[in-house]
């Protein structure tokens, strides 16, 4: 990596971190959200990682650490969770979650995803929920996780797919550019909500990053709330990457892009509530086995 890079990454890496910081309060507040809303997509992650009782799990980009509780009632006393995060205001919210369930077979530690401070081969299964896509380099951070895997380890990761599967992340995001004045953006470039979404792409990352045994899974996630307003509530208070557009704004035009938000995204009202689409990509993998010399 030549100086130029180096300083553009650093740039990147600090500008994500100010960003999380903003939103970790919001984050943690809207447990109750987000937990119902990812709640199959996590189980089912978890399962296809291979997180059995007993186990080593590293928790990449962890946030506020709703799924590392999942993950220490999987692997019980007898094993050991490891949370990581780029941003020490979301994870601090995640550590006093942990501490509260009385979990001491779990530890955080701030860490970037793409320069893990883990040794290598340590762990029996590594997992990411929504943090993947927004590395500026996952095939970095897919090569960290893959370094730190025990030999026939697994690892799943939790990304958006494609955008015509997600129409209320394009919408935010869209409507967002469009106040800001600035041009629509590729929905696939690197750090993006959906970077990951074009087909074959992570597959293709996996494989790159040395992974064997790669398998993709769709799994619709629609948010089921009782009104559009409560989805802008969210949205408002944890979606980082629009947060940094709106909060560009002053205040007449934050508030006039918000409202045009909301009014778009009223089209998914029905008669027992609001139900936004979304989908998920589950990519799960193993780390291959050590050859005899």
């Amino acid at each position: 990596m030549n100086r130029r890079s180096s300083i553009d990454n650093d740039s990147a890496t600090v500008a994500m971190q100010a960003q999380w910081d903003n939103a970790a309060r919001g984050w943690r507040d809207s447990g109750a959200i987000i937990r119902p809303w990812l709640r199959q997509a996590t189980r089912a992650m978890l399962e296809m990682a291979g997180v059995k009782p007993g186990c080593h799990v590293l928790d990449v980009a962890a946030g506020a650490g709703d799924q590392t509780l999942d993950i220490a009632e999987r692997v019980g006393p007898q094993g050991h969770v490891l949370a990581t995060d780029l941003s020490p205001e979301i994870l601090g919210f995640a550590a006093r979650e942990i501490a509260a369930a009385g979990h001491r077979h779990v530890e955080t530690r701030i860490s970037d995803g793409q320069a893990l401070q883990v040794e290598d081969a340590r762990f029996d299964a590594v997992v990411c929920r929504l943090g993947l896509m927004l590395f500026g380099d996952p095939l970095q951070g897919l090569r960290e996780m893959a370094r730190v895997l025990k030999p026939g380890g697994g690892v799943c990761t939790m990304v958006f797919g494609a955008p015509q599967a997600n129409p209320c992340v394009t919408t935010l995001m869209s409507t967002a550019l469009s106040h800001a004045g600035l041009p629509p953006r590729d929905p696939f470039q690197p750090g993006g909500l959906l970077s990951l979404g074009k087909p074959g792409l992570i597959d293709d990352l996996f494989k790159r990053a040395g992974f064997s045994e790669v398998a993709t899974a769709r799994i619709a996630a629609p948010f089921l709330l009782p009104s559009v307003r409560d989805y802008m509530t969210f949205i408002r208070t944890s979606a980082g990457p629009i947060l940094q557009i709106v909060n560009g704004l002053d205040a007449g035009q934050a508030e006039a892009a918000w409202a045009d938000m909301e009014r778009a995204l009223g089209r998914y009202q029905t008669q027992d509530g609001w139900e936004g689409p979304n989908e998920l990509l589950l990519t799960a993998a193993r780390k291959p086995l050590r050859r005899d010399n």
